[in-house]
């Protein structure tokens, strides 16, 4: 849970940027790459980070606007990766407007009341988590795997 802006600031930056230099590794001919048939694509986890991105912020209080329940799911990379872009500079330029105090406070989640600093830490866990899935299927796509949080196989050579 986070009690201090600052320090989810540092992290969603990061977490925005690892996630970016996922979406760009995808290319259109793949999105439909998934482990299984019938399971989860590449196209379909990087649209759904942009569209929980949307609801996460929305239940933290952030006046951000992700794509809603409706909208398709781009046939583009590019589109992705624009949608998903605004949206992670939208919740990192209205989270800069939060005080320390806001973080305490109860609102409304997926499951019911939370503090909006747990909330917000939940918001970060969930893209790690579909970040790492969509690196494991850019791999078995034939596409390289971006460095996240250190060196991939394919820049150890």
């Amino acid at each position: 849970m986070y009690r201090k802006v600052e320090d989810f600031l540092e992290d969603w930056t990061v977490s925005y940027e690892g996630t970016t230099n996922v979406i760009k590794a995808m290319i259109d001919e793949k999105l439909d790459q998934s482990i299984v048939e019938d399971h989860s694509t590449l196209g379909w986890l990087a649209w759904h980070l942009v569209g929980a991105a949307g609801a996460y912020g929305q239940f933290a209080g952030l006046k951000v606007q992700g794509p809603g329940r409706n909208d398709l799911q781009p046939t583009s990379v590019q589109e992705i990766s624009q949608a998903y872009e605004a949206i992670a500079h939208a919740i990192k330029e209205e989270a800069t407007k939060l005080t320390d105090e806001d973080l305490l406070e109860e609102v409304k989640s997926f499951t019911g009341e939370t503090k909006r600093g747990k909330l917000l830490r939940g918001l970060i866990n969930h893209q790690t988590h579909h970040r790492g899935q969509m690196t494991v299927l850019l791999r078995q796509a034939g596409l390289t795997v971006p460095p996240i949080m250190g060196p991939t196989k394919e820049m150890q050579g």
